[in-house]
């Protein structure tokens, strides 16, 4: 009898991709033309898988994906005054990307090391979250009104290590959902799930968020086989499809390799 492989097929796909990698051939290039590009990058308190703290790598990667809306993860220091990591100046001057603004805090860039950059466009509301648990942790609820008019709700958030935490914080962020009208909503994050089933948060997530295009591997950065990082949407149709940005770059500059996804404006406005 043949004995039955109980190894997931994208493990055994990084495995086999993992030469391949060294020309970074392959990294999908999205067509600008058919959407906003979105993405989410847990940028690792820009500290490299060589050990280096490098915001200048960061800001590169961030570069080369330019996105028309990115958010981040860890970019402030964890404790104390949370100071944030990243040269702002140069990335809106680079990019044209500016961060979400977030009133009562001093040095950090975003909440709880979450920031959300966005470009051609304007926040019409932002509402930060503490997320229960052992771990500080937190999320940002933000509607952005695009360059076209329409409007965008993303959650930009970071999940707890421990599965109890990953679950109350998934109820929290559904139960603040559904305190708001129905609107087009990204979910967009290191939601460090890697389980499926019940016990997966990414199960309580099913319920709000419908449109979950197959999950990408994004970590460890050097040989990725756990897909923690997620781009979700509450419709069908906003987002076909999930990319890891695998570049040279990308691959030391943090634990995590950035993914990016195109979001699909006229299904924005038709879901409205």
């Amino acid at each position: 009898m043949t004995k039955p492989n109980t190894i997931p097929a994208h493990i055994i796909a990084s495995i086999r991709n993992r030469k391949n990698r060294k020309s970074g051939a392959l990294d999908i290039v999205l067509p600008e033309e058919q959407g906003l590009k979105v993405a989410s990058y847990n940028v690792h308190k820009c500290v490299g898988v060589d050990g280096k703290f490098d915001p200048a790598r960061i800001a590169h990667v961030i570069r080369e994906i330019n996105p028309d809306v990115i958010a981040l993860q860890e970019a402030d220091t964890r404790f104390g005054e949370r100071r944030g990591l990243l040269d702002l100046h140069w990335i809106e001057r680079e990019t044209g990307l500016c961060p979400v603004p977030i009133s009562g805090i001093a040095k950090a860039h975003g909440w709880h090391g979450n920031v959300l950059f966005f470009r051609n466009g304007a926040v019409r509301d932002v509402h930060p979250v503490k997320l229960p648990g052992l771990e500080p942790r937190g999320a940002l609820l933000t509607e952005l009104e695009l360059a076209d008019g329409t409007v965008l709700r993303v959650v930009a958030a970071h999940l707890g290590l421990l599965n109890r935490s990953r679950q109350s914080q998934a109820r929290m962020i559904l139960d603040l959902l559904q305190l708001r009208d129905e609107q087009p909503t990204l979910l967009m994050g290191d939601l460090n799930e890697w389980r499926l089933g019940n016990r997966s948060s990414l199960n309580s997530l099913a319920s709000k968020f419908r449109g979950m295009p197959s999950a990408v591997p994004s970590f460890p950065s050097r040989l990725p086989v756990l897909a923690l990082d997620r781009i979700m949407c509450s419709h069908e149709g906003l987002i076909e499809q999930v990319h890891v940005h695998d570049t040279a770059l990308a691959r030391i500059a943090s634990d995590h390799l950035p993914i990016k996804a195109l979001l699909r404006t006229h299904s924005v406005v038709q879901a409205e």
